[in-house]
């Protein structure tokens, strides 16, 4: 999984003000730098204070505003300091960590400052942005992805490690995982992968079910089928390449398995994805 962002929005608003995000395809993030604001989002109303930061996944419309729903006075007279951005997760396929994300998490300034790196990169962030000095879109593009692998990380924390997270803190599951990932083009089998962590067949087969989710090959197949789309979008390869690179023997074993899973051939996703 990989991810992309950016900011588009760090300025002063004076009360009474509102932002209203709507229908949108990418995740939002929005920090209080000074002074406060109201967030709603679905039955959700929390007022945010000062270093106050949250979260929100893509498609839960939300307002930011000066004032508690139902009101019209503003509770802040002052000015409010906020800054906004968007980020997007390339994970063509369904994917378990973003399953594992809630739709809306918010990180309060005491939780932030436990976190320094967070808080410094969030820092830098908004006085990149401010500065507009040549170099600036890449600084902050760059910091963007930093805040949003540091949100899911504190996520993990939070979590009760239940359903795909749990395979994480699980070692034995968490090694297989590993090491599909580093090599999921090996001729893998129940047999090896449960050698390798040092379990037998059938408890390794009952674990890694119960844990990620899926059976071991139906995560590999997946896995397999997530490179093949990076491999078709960013490289030249020819087909039968790409299959090898996959794991497969057979540029027709490939294709079959390619469109079971993503719903469409490998030619016809390549030439949609460079379009």
């Amino acid at each position: 999984m990989r991810v992309a962002g950016s900011v588009y929005f760090c300025d002063h608003l004076e009360a009474p003000w509102s932002m209203d995000f709507v229908d949108r395809d990418d995740a939002s993030f929005h920090l209080v730098r000074r002074g406060e604001c109201w967030l709603t989002a679905d039955d959700v109303t929390e007022r945010l204070g000062p270093g106050d930061l949250v979260f929100v996944g893509a498609k839960l419309d939300h307002r930011l505003s000066s004032s508690r729903p139902g009101s019209t006075e503003p509770e802040h007279p002052g000015e409010t300091l906020l800054l906004c951005g968007y980020c997007r997760f390339d994970a063509p396929l369904d994917h378990p960590l973003l399953e594992a994300m809630p739709t809306l998490t918010i990180v309060r300034e005491e939780e932030l400052l436990r976190h320094a790196w967070l808080k410094s990169t969030l820092d830098q962030l908004s006085a990149e942005y401010l500065a507009q000095q040549p170099g600036n879109e890449v600084i902050v593009n760059k910091l963007t992805e930093v805040v949003i692998v540091e949100l899911v990380r504190i996520n993990f924390g939070r979590s009760d490690n239940a359903g795909f997270v749990g395979a994480l803190f699980d070692k034995p599951i968490s090694h297989a995982l590993g090491l599909l990932h580093a090599e999921p083009q090996r001729a893998w089998t129940l047999d090896k992968l449960a050698g390798e962590v040092a379990l037998s067949r059938a408890a390794f087969a009952k674990r890694f079910k119960e844990r990620v989710g899926q059976t071991m090959f139906e995560y590999l197949t997946t896995l397999r089928m997530q490179r093949a789309q990076a491999l078709l979008r960013e490289t030249p390869l020819p087909l039968y390449d790409v299959a090898s690179r996959v794991g497969y023997d057979s540029d027709l074993a490939f294709a079959k398995a390619f469109k079971r899973l993503v719903g469409t051939t490998p030619t016809r996703y390549r030439k949609s994805a460079r379009r």
